[in-house]
């Protein structure tokens, strides 16, 4: 007797692999588990404001990128008559815009896009090996020492070094604190002061977002290297800034905007906040990234829409199983009611359920008179064809007519397996009697009905398009039914009696 074992692993190795795969588009591209869920977009705008001297014109602009937390799904400037583009640096990426000659007051418009994504794939870059130090003079230098040597002795690492830091800065009685503060920003100093003990920081440029706000300008925030990722903070605080609805837009640690040929350069930033729906987030995130992803929603949308229906189809298959292997359910053809319901959900339940039993009476009266003329196979077949869309002609035209607009969606109906239905009751009428043709015609019909219930059922639509992995665990739980061979729930009835005695 052959080992059942290779069977058992083949169908745990599918359901592991099915479930695995799901969890990792989920994890991955943030696809949610459940329908009706939404994902939050922030649109945010640099208007840059200057006055052109006449001559020609360049302004270069920090541009943002990819971060912890919000992927990079587009951007786009508007600029009359300026020449445009993306460059990358060894500052990081900025954009770019010149033109031959400008005079006047000049706006010039950089909008972007993110999506708010706590799986962001994001590599911290880390610092540069070298850096210039910052110079105090002497009373300064003195005061500079005195801070840090006053963190230093309170800290044990660069983290707590910086934290301890700001500390000192925000002590409104520390005289040296005061001093430095004379001449510069907190933000500034402090960045100073971890650049002459020699631990790796930036200064960067951030947005709290705000849905709404206008003409909001950077707030400036220092980055710490803790060894193998960034630490903000905010000068006027010793916490790690984990302020989700803060976006870091410039982190050159250079300069937030160049301007040649022009004066009184300004940048200002609006923003406001949008919901997107999951398959919206997927798609964005998908261009975003560049990744291989190997998902129907990499493929156009014309595509997308017809994988939407075929991908239930499997949930149609598996109801058809277990209502035949374990109810014991009489259908006329095997798979034919996982057709008709794809029809229902293309006509409506009601209208596709009325127009299923006209087109099966009126050609079932139609059969019987063919029946008598003794007509081969092919013929008969063919015959029934025809009728079958004569039928579906006729009935579209008259409730055209009567105004019934749902009527003339029953062209969806597969009109070869109707015309098989057909042919086959006809046969089992004349072999078996009536009785079984409503038993198999209702089975079927019934059947149709609960796999059109499953198809449109919106968490079964979401799982099956956004998880292709689950198609996996579908099919290892036909497989398993496929092993069933005990008494069908149907056949209980019949062998009652044998029970009780």
């Amino acid at each position: 007797m052959t080992s059942r074992l290779p069977f058992y692993l083949s169908v745990a190795l599918l359901i592991v692999v099915g479930l695995a795969l799901s969890i990792i588009r989920h994890d991955t591209y943030g696809v949610p588990w459940t329908p009706g869920e939404t994902r939050q977009v922030w649109d945010v705008e640099a208007t840059i404001e200057f006055t052109a001297n006449g001559s020609e014109v360049k302004v270069s602009l920090a541009a943002p990128e990819t971060q912890s937390g919000f992927t990079l799904i587009s951007q786009s400037s508007s600029s009359s008559g300026y020449g445009n583009a993306i460059i990358d640096t060894d500052s990081g990426h900025r954009a770019e815009w010149s033109i031959r000659q400008a005079s006047g007051p000049q706006k010039i418009y950089y909008k972007t896009q993110f999506l708010v994504d706590p799986n962001a794939q994001v590599v911290p870059v880390p610092p540069a090996e070298t850096e210039d130090l910052p110079a105090f003079s002497g009373p300064e230098q003195a005061a500079a020492t005195e801070l840090i040597e006053t963190a230093l002795a309170r800290s044990s690492d660069d983290i707590t070094f910086a934290r301890e830091l700001i500390k000192t800065l925000n002590d409104p009685d520390s005289q040296s604190t005061a001093l430095l503060l004379n001449n510069k920003s907190r933000a500034t100093l402090l960045y100073e002061l971890l650049a002459t003990s020699q631990i790796p920081s930036r200064l960067v440029g951030v947005i709290e977002l705000e849905d709404g706000r206008r003409r909001q300008t950077l707030q400036q925030m220092v980055q710490v290297w803790d060894g193998s990722h960034w630490q903000l903070f905010s000068a006027n605080s010793a916490q790690t800034n984990r302020n989700h609805n803060l976006l870091i837009w410039d982190a050159s640690n250079v300069s937030l905007l160049d301007l040649m040929g022009g004066q009184n350069g300004q940048v200002y930033f609006s923003m406001i906040e949008q919901d997107i729906t999951p398959q919206q987030a997927t798609s964005n995130k998908i261009n975003a990234d560049g990744l291989l992803n190997l998902s129907i929603h990499s493929l156009p949308l014309q595509e997308q829409a017809m994988f939407k229906t075929i991908m239930l189809i499997p949930i149609g298959a598996l109801i058809v199983v277990f209502l035949r292997v374990i109810i014991g359910l009489k259908t006329s053809g095997t798979f034919m009611p996982v057709l008709i319901a794809v029809a229902f959900v293309q006509t409506q339940l009601i209208p596709g359920v009325v127009g299923f039993l006209l087109i099966v009476g009126t050609g079932l009266v139609i059969r019987s008179y063919l029946s008598k003329l003794n007509l081969l196979l092919v013929a008969r077949i063919s015959a029934v064809i025809i009728t079958v869309i004569m039928i579906i002609s006729a009935f579209t035209v008259v409730a055209f007519k009567i105004g019934l607009t749902q009527g003339l969606t029953i062209t969806y109906f597969p009109m070869i397996i109707l015309s098989w239905t057909i042919e086959r009751m006809s046969i089992i009428w004349e072999e078996e009697g009536a009785k079984q043709v409503f038993v198999q015609g209702g089975g079927s019909l019934f059947t149709s009905v609960l796999v059109y219930l499953g198809m449109t059922n919106s968490y079964i639509q979401h799982l099956t398009f956004n998880f292709f992995g689950l198609q996996l665990v579908v099919l290892a739980t036909i497989l398993l039914l496929g092993t069933y061979t005990g008494y069908r729930l149907s056949e209980l009835k019949r062998f009652k009696p044998l029970a009780e005695d």
